[in-house]
């Protein structure tokens, strides 16, 4: 689940100056990344329900961009290694390995409507964080306000479990707050690292499948393959492999060139009302009172953010 106006280096400037941003096309990109935002929480709390081991969906999840991406990587190695190697850190650390793990572990104890609140919902906030540790940049009182608000709704959210064990819930409530984190850094480090759309695809997932390989031939992380059939593995392969990993990852980068990030983000807090509803019929999952409540306070307060 970003970033503000800040570019590093001369090449990233000149990138930001070659072109004149669309509202309406970062809009349409954003809208697009919200849908498989929402699905992206529905198939990490479907990992639990499956053969597949969380590893093997990482596998999945940055494999198959790194195969489509690959021929592209030629083109775009002259802008990759002018990427900053703290961008890069953000990126990788944001939005590759230690998120997805992170994520997959906080959604296996909640549900699709707590990942999305607690990610995308609180993306906002963590992206104000993230820019004050590395840019210094403060929060205007307008967007604190907003971002107040959608941490009401979030709150609202939290005191809605019922399913799980208040302990178990609690940590993987932590967890997926750890990933907004996380997620908050990868987004600034999109916009810091000047990059276009595949560049960014690249930076994140050749990476991330190489680390994910690897702990799993090391034996560190567990893995199903040989064990389930390419049907069981078929909708992660369209909601991860693709959506996420190739689709989602062009429409954001594209929504960040022509948005400032915190507009992103906050447009990404409508991720939870759309997962929620699909949980329902997808997983069974139960639409409450109250998690109705903190989706209406985070809608509420995504719309301020964006006035603000």
């Amino acid at each position: 689940m970003r970033g503000s106006t800040l570019t590093v280096g001369v090449g990233a400037q000149a990138g930001r100056n070659a072109f004149q941003a669309n509202p309406l096309i970062g809009y349409a990109a954003m809208v697009l990344t919200v849908l498989i935002w929402a699905g992206f929480a529905l198939s990490i709390r479907a990992i639990g329900a499956s053969p597949l081991a969380p590893a093997d969906v990482a596998l999945i999840r940055f494999g198959l961009p790194t195969l489509l991406l690959l021929p592209f990587l030629p083109s775009r190695w002259p802008m990759l290694r002018r990427v900053k190697p703290l961008s890069a850190l953000m990126v990788l650390v944001g939005g590759g390995v230690p998120f997805f793990f992170m994520a997959s572990a906080g959604g296996k104890v909640t549900s699709a409507a707590h990942v999305a609140a607690l990610i995308a919902g609180t993306t906002p906030l963590s992206v104000a964080l993230i820019a004050y540790v590395v840019d210094r940049q403060r929060i205007a009182a307008a967007r604190g306000r907003a971002i107040a608000i959608i941490l009401a709704g979030v709150l609202l959210m939290l005191v809605s479990q019922s399913h799980v064990s208040h302990g178990a819930f609690v940590a993987g409530a932590g967890l997926l707050l750890l990933a907004s984190l996380l997620w908050g850094s990868y987004t600034l480090g999109l916009r810091r690292a000047g990059l276009d759309a595949i560049g960014c695809a690249l930076l994140l997932s050749v990476p991330s499948f190489l680390l994910t390989a690897l702990l799993v031939s090391l034996g560190v992380v567990d893995s199903h393959v040989g064990h389930f059939t390419v049907a069981n593995a078929m909708p992660f392969l369209l909601a991860q492999g693709l959506g996420v990993g190739v689709v989602s990852s062009l429409s954001y980068a594209l929504a960040i060139r022509h948005l400032d990030t915190p507009r992103c983000s906050a447009i990404g807090s409508l991720a939870p009302a759309l997962a929620c509803l699909g949980a329902v019929p997808l997983l069974g999952e139960s639409l409450t009172l109250t998690v109705a409540c903190g989706i209406a306070v985070i809608t509420a307060g995504v719309i301020l953010a964006n006035r603000a």
